[in-house]
């Protein structure tokens, strides 16, 4: 599910803002930019926003400012003398100009530093309480949405189980028609009085049953019934079991539309797939 959180607070001498992004995601993957005085609390902070998040393609963006008095730098004058003499001397083989030569190679990495920095126990402990409540204003977005996922959900499970009630109203018919059908065939290829009429009834019974729908409509009421218990329930995660039933109803109604016999029927099984469909693509956004 989609959500943005953020969060900020002065800490000692430092502002840190956090802001984490959630997109629809089967797994967790995180992409994590911390800066380097965090990097030992990364695993941690891992395990914090999987916790509260779950699944989902996340980013998460830590920020720190410092307040106070600027902090003093290291200069690494061995590795800048290495830099300048290996530098130098290719310049004097390409007779090139040095005149900006130290200014470039005070920016290479690692040749000027901050002094080591590192969050107290109390400024780590302080720094978790400020990504709950990151984490926390990302849900209360995942809530909204999930909110509007439901009711989309509920209506399309009602539409498909109104298309089953046609469909219930219709089977009746379609069993008429098929033993009206029968007769006419033997009507005008034997006659009407050629065949033998108890023979026909086993026949149709044989055959109705092997095209029965009954059972196909039971189940996908169940399953119906079944989805909205889960969907409207307390429980935390229900994006996967949720998504399993819809394949049960795929199945019911697949049979039902290989079985039917009837164009009528057919219709209505193709509507109740649309629907399925759209359902399927919903519940990706579900946890």
């Amino acid at each position: 599910m989609t959500g943005y959180g953020r969060a900020e607070q002065t800490i000692n001498d430092k502002t840190f803002i956090i802001e984490v992004k959630s997109l629809n995601g089967k797994q967790f993957d995180l992409r994590m930019m911390t800066p380097s005085i965090l990097k030992q609390f990364e695993i941690d902070i891992r395990n914090l926003i999987n916790t509260e998040l779950e699944r989902g393609s996340v980013e998460c963006f830590i920020n720190i400012k410092s307040n106070g008095s600027a902090k003093p730098i290291v200069l690494n004058t061995e590795l800048l003398k290495a830099y300048f003499n290996s530098v130098s001397e290719v310049a004097t083989e390409l007779k090139t100009s040095t005149d900006n030569l130290l200014a470039a190679i005070l920016k290479l990495p690692d040749v000027v530093t901050n002094n080591t920095e590192s969050l107290t126990e109390d400024e780590w402990q302080q720094l978790q309480e400020l990504f709950k409540v990151a984490l926390e204003n990302l849900n209360k977005h995942r809530l909204n949405e999930g909110a509007s996922i439901e009711k989309d959900l509920l209506f399309r499970v009602d539409e498909i189980e109104k298309l089953e009630d046609q469909i219930k109203l219709i089977e009746p018919q379609r069993r008429e028609k098929i033993r009206e059908g029968f007769i006419k065939v033997l009507e005008d290829n034997v006659g009407k009085d050629n065949y033998d009429t108890n023979r026909l009834e086993q026949e149709l019974i044989y055959y109705i049953e092997k095209i029965d729908i009954s059972e196909e409509q039971v189940r996908l009421k169940n399953h119906i019934a079944y989805f909205k218990e889960i969907l409207q329930g307390k429980e935390k995660s229900k994006g996967k079991k949720l998504s399993f039933i819809l394949q049960e109803f795929g199945r019911e109604i697949n049979t039902t539309g290989s079985k039917a016999n009837n164009a009528t029927i057919q219709k209505l099984v193709v509507l109740m797939k649309d629907e399925l469909e759209k359902m399927k693509e919903q519940i990706l956004n579900v946890l």
